[in-house]
């Protein structure tokens, strides 16, 4: 792809029946990226998509660590029947629940500010919320860190509270602080779905500003298909994604040895 995305589509279709397809030979060239530029609005895109995913991965830490936090850690009557609940909502899929979900929040009221003062309106389409708050709250995210604050001693709770600790002093300042491996797989997991969601902001946004990165792909295919130009724009928005991993990938690969591990 980031070597197709270099070349002209005659070369690309010429490479295609050897290895000169997977190397960086012939006419090279940035001009593929340049004429991204030029065809879709993608700077604007990029940092839609950074700002969204950015806000639904620190809200989906914070929310899913402390409820699992509370179904680990508290002493709670029937947590484990609110924890199976939560993960046996991992077998539906996300596309019998989109269209329910889009009359829903065309029905939730927003706080909108008009000039000095604030108004209550009903529908959040056509926003950038309504690209992240149902994505905050994620069963696999609650489960993961249940899984691994399981792995941290309760005495290290019980010597706290001797010491005048409440449960979020326990949570912010005990058991968080030890999670770190956990925190980055979540930050992984919930960037990556967030990054790459197409099917639901397809739904429910309409104005071009507000779109994410996914969205432009289908701009590429409106007229004449330059095929140099999609890869290219493919490449800017798999970068990230790929430099996200990178930074993280040790602490991803030791969360889910510990999430496996007891003892």
């Amino acid at each position: 792809m980031f070597v197709s995305s270099l070349k002209p589509d005659t070369q690309i279709f010429g490479d295609m029946g050897s290895l000169a397809a997977f190397l960086p030979v012939g006419h090279l060239s940035f001009e593929n990226y340049a004429a991204v530029f030029d065809r879709v609005p993608a700077a604007r895109f990029l940092l839609n998509s950074v700002g969204i995913s950015a806000v639904t991965v620190v809200l989906g830490v914070l929310v899913n660590s402390m409820a699992a936090f509370a179904l680990s850690r508290m002493r709670v009557r029937g947590k484990g029947v609110v924890l199976t609940l939560v993960i046996a909502t991992l077998i539906v899929p996300f596309e019998t629940l989109a269209l329910p979900l889009v009359w829903w929040v065309n029905q939730l009221p927003w706080l909108t500010a008009n000039g000095f003062s604030l108004e209550l309106t009903t529908g959040w389409l056509d926003t950038y919320h309504v690209q992240i708050v149902p994505f905050i709250a994620n069963a696999f995210s609650i489960y993961l860190f249940h899984q691994y604050f399981e792995s941290i001693p309760k005495e290290l709770d019980e010597a706290a509270r001797m010491d005048g600790a409440g449960w979020f002093t326990i949570y912010r300042r005990v058991v968080m602080p030890l999670s770190g491996p956990a925190v980055a797989t979540v930050a992984i997991l919930t960037f990556l779905p967030a990054w790459n969601s197409y099917l639901w902001p397809l739904m429910v946004v309409q104005t071009e500003e507000l779109r994410p990165v996914m969205l432009g792909v289908q701009y590429f295919f409106q007229l004449n298909v330059s095929w140099g130009e999609v890869m290219a724009y493919t490449s800017l928005i798999t970068l990230p994604v790929v430099a996200l991993f990178i930074a993280f990938q040790r602490a991803f690969v030791n969360s889910i040895a510990a999430s496996g591990v007891k003892g």
